[in-house]
């Protein structure tokens, strides 16, 4: 399949998107057609996932405004009310990640791969992503046929280094976007929620005192926000930033200054870098951070159990009175000590 290129480009701090010829990523619905699907994890005070919960259970809250819940559905991994075909993709960076980094997170992939003999849990393809190459295998619960894709892989070569300085960064921040947009197009035509676990540091965040964005930088980048933001949606993927560096990383700046940017984008005049951040963009899908273990396969088995039991709730958005108008979501829960994970936002349309 081919997809139109996104080209981004930085000059002196100043950051846009130049698309050539670029597919819209995800569905496009008609303007009578404003329902929106939410994919829900529910857990409880130790992390677990928590099933047979009801409809009555949940209150669902629209830029804090209740509205109608239009459809209900509990899901269970493996059972017969599983919206199928349930997914996984494992992403690994090869563009973001050190040489060094490269070579154990590969290890800590196979070694999750060969888990129980090689028998996957769920039907799980496999993404490389180097600055050349960005093939994605064939969906399949033979973790023995992953391994043997990602042993012939060559991820040890590239072109953009990561001590490349901003425009070596900029460089990695278009390849990484790039890939998140073409797969989420990819998807948008697959039924069923995708899990979409991304083992990587993550890209460069070029946001700070020292970088200055024009009014056309501030433009671009909330296009790129809302087009990303819709894809996911559309395609139903939930995002996970697992950074296979662990420890290593762990006390560094870009492991939590990324908190700094979780909160909806409103506007072009409110758009900054750290906006397409890869932890952003997975806290702002449902998806979750983890950033503080060397054991990588265990942090891959942790995404994937939200697959155990979630819950998807239908709605009818409202109608928007500008376009890319953004609403924030909320999902309660009517029992105690019950933590919920969504989507957090997304942007209406007149």
């Amino acid at each position: 399949m081919r997809f139109g290129a996104l080209t981004l480009v930085l000059s002196a701090g100043l950051f846009s998107f130049v698309r050539a010829q670029a597919p819209a990523a995800g569905n496009v619905s008609s303007p009578s057609d404003r329902s929106i699907t939410l994919d829900v994890t529910v857990t409880d005070k130790s992390g677990k996932p928590v099933p047979d919960l009801q409809e009555e259970d949940f209150t669902l809250l629209d830029d804090k405004h209740p509205q109608k819940i239009s459809s209900f559905q509990a899901n269970a991994a493996n059972s017969r009310t599983e919206d199928p075909p349930l997914q996984v993709i494992l992403l690994i960076d090869a563009v973001n990640t050190s040489l060094r980094g490269m070579g154990d997170l590969r290890l800590q992939v196979e070694k999750f791969l060969k888990q129980d003999g090689g028998r996957l849990s769920l039907p799980t393809s496999l993404v490389v992503m180097t600055d050349t190459s960005q093939g994605q295998t064939a969906a399949t619960r033979d973790g023995n046929v992953l391994t043997q894709t990602l042993d012939s892989k060559q991820t040890g070569v590239r072109e953009i280094g990561r001590s490349g300085g901003f425009y070596g960064g900029e460089d990695r921040v278009g390849v990484s976007l790039n890939t998140l947009a073409m797969l989420a197009t990819k998807e948008a035509s697959q039924p069923g929620r995708k899990l979409l676990v991304w083992l990587s540091p993550g890209w460069p965040l070029l946001s700070g005192p020292n970088v200055e964005l024009t009014t056309k930088d501030e433009e671009g980048i909330f296009a790129e926000v809302v087009r990303l933001s819709t894809a996911l949606r559309d395609a139903r993927i939930t995002l996970y930033a697992v950074d296979p560096l662990g420890m290593e990383d762990a006390g560094s700046f870009q492991t939590f200054y990324y908190q700094s940017f979780l909160g909806g984008v409103t506007s072009a005049s409110k758009a900054q870098n750290g906006n397409l951040a890869l932890q952003v963009l997975a806290v702002q899908s449902g998806g979750v951070v983890l950033n503080s273990s060397n054991d990588t396969a265990g942090a891959i088995a942790n995404c994937l159990a939200d697959a155990r039991a979630f819950y998807t709730l239908t709605f009818g958005a409202p109608r928007a009175e500008h376009p890319n108008e953004y609403h924030s979501l909320q999902v309660k829960i009517g029992k105690p000590k019950l933590k919920v994970r969504t989507r957090t936002g997304y942007y209406a349309q007149p």
